[in-house]
């Protein structure tokens, strides 16, 4: 495995811990259709929030929220409408949310997090 797929992964590691430990639920990681993959996908309260992970070693490069721009934000609804009609019982009832979880650091379980919640 790449060492920037590790880097991912980790970070999407520690986002899931970071989630459960506010009480959210996380029902799916690295959910894929035709669309795309959405990195995690969680319950809190009456909201579904589909949620996009960026991990980076530093900032060099520009923050890693910086990467969730409007194009990325409408691929992003698109498979949030995707994963609820593939999980109907589980979506309706559901307010669906678009989050963005920005990860600096060489070790994510030690990095800078930061969760931008609702975008839109």
């Amino acid at each position: 495995m790449a060492a920037k797929d590790e880097l991912g992964r980790a970070g999407e590691e520690q986002a899931a811990r970071y989630l459960t430990a506010l009480g959210y639920q996380v029902l799916d990681r690295n959910w894929r259709c035709a669309q795309g993959e959405i990195d995690i996908v969680a319950s809190h309260g009456s909201q579904l929030a589909v949620i996009e992970v960026k991990t980076r070693r530093s900032d060099s490069y520009g923050h890693p929220l910086e990467a969730v721009d409007a194009r990325k934000l409408r691929r992003l609804w698109r498979l949030a409408h995707a994963w609820a009609a593939d999980h109907v019982e589980t979506a309706q009832g559901m307010t669906l949310r678009i989050d963005a979880i920005g990860i600096i650091g060489a070790d994510p379980s030690h990095g800078t997090l930061e969760h931008l919640v609702a975008l839109s």
